[in-house]
């Protein structure tokens, strides 16, 4: 069956099918071969992409910009102090205006109601770069490289550790919706949002897959093909630093708690990480860490949701 997602907007993995993130997730397998041997694919020639930053990024921004690039489009770079946004013009006249002179739309936001404001008010697709409840590109780029390192999703253990942030709430339902096995484990008080643990369960149960929450970490790893941190503390949460490294140290990815994963498994993260709080230099640097492959696929990943949400090419 062929699949269209031209004109949408992507904001939340879990207003996907599991059709539709598979088509992206190929979709971003034949962008990445395609680059490897420097077959042109400018698909978004003359296309242009609004790229809202109000948080600083390295990833987001250079794989947006070179992936907007590379399709054969332009990435419009625009900081909070560019616009006048959220000071006297409101996101909605925001969202209109730049509908105007723009082909797409990427924000990376604070708040996520941001991102959904811009997506309600713009006529052309809004791609949220990261906000405080998802970060769909993430697991997209994620999910592609569990794909080529273990030829498959469907029945892996794919272990989360760590805060019940953004990164988890993409990871679940992504996982959760193309039948994987996912795992949570993080500290009292810090379990992902309620909605998305229903969600997850919801995608598991028709996928085949599975959900659970833990708040033991070495239960939760035992056996995992995939381990999975994020930093205990994001940014915006800087006052709660101090703290929750007490919290969450038994919550560290190190070489004792590895060894109750899969002789194989491999161990991710979204980056950029705090080397001795969330992860060892042991774990992140071993042959089982799969971290640079992960940010690289990040481009091709993206150049598959501008390819296919702004271009309207069909897989």
């Amino acid at each position: 069956m062929v699949v269209s997602l031209a004109g949408r907007d992507v904001l939340c993995l879990q207003d996907f099918t599991r059709e539709e993130i598979e088509t992206i997730l190929k979709t971003a397998e034949m962008m990445k071969i395609w680059n490897k041997i420097g077959k042109p694919h400018r698909v978004l020639e003359g296309k242009t992409l609004a790229m809202i930053f109000q948080k600083p990024s390295t990833r987001t921004r250079i794989s947006f910009e070179v992936g907007i690039y590379q399709l054969g489009g332009y990435g419009l770079y625009l900081n909070a102090q560019d616009l006048q946004l959220r000071r006297g013009e409101t996101i909605a006249d925001t969202a209109r205006v730049l509908s105007r002179y723009v082909d797409g739309i990427m924000a990376r936001v604070y708040a996520h109601k941001d991102v959904e404001d811009l997506a309600k008010y713009a006529s052309v697709p809004v791609i949220n770069g990261l906000s405080d409840f998802s970060h769909p590109c993430q697991a997209l780029a994620d999910y592609q490289t569990i794909l080529e390192k273990k030829g498959r999703i469907q029945g892996l253990k794919i272990v989360y550790v760590g805060d019940g942030n953004n990164v988890a709430h993409s990871l679940m339902i992504a996982g959760t919706k193309l039948g994987a096995n996912v795992v949570v484990a993080t500290p009292e008080g810090y379990e992902p949002d309620p909605k998305v643990v229903k969600w997850a369960e919801q995608n598991a149960a028709e996928s085949g897959g599975s959900f659970e929450l833990l708040h033991d970490p070495v239960q939760a790893v035992k056996d995992a093909d995939v381990i999975y941190t994020d930093v205990w503390a994001s940014m915006g949460q800087e006052a709660e630093a101090e703290e929750r490294r007490k919290i969450f140290k038994p919550f560290q990815v190190n070489k004792d708690l590895v060894k109750h994963a899969k002789p194989d498994y491999i161990f991710m993260h979204c980056l950029p990480a705090h080397r001795g709080e969330e992860v060892t230099d042991d774990v992140i640097d071993s042959p089982n860490s799969v971290v640079f492959d992960e940010a690289e696929n990040r481009l091709h990943a993206q150049k598959a949701v501008m390819a296919l949400v702004m271009g309207g090419i069909k897989v």
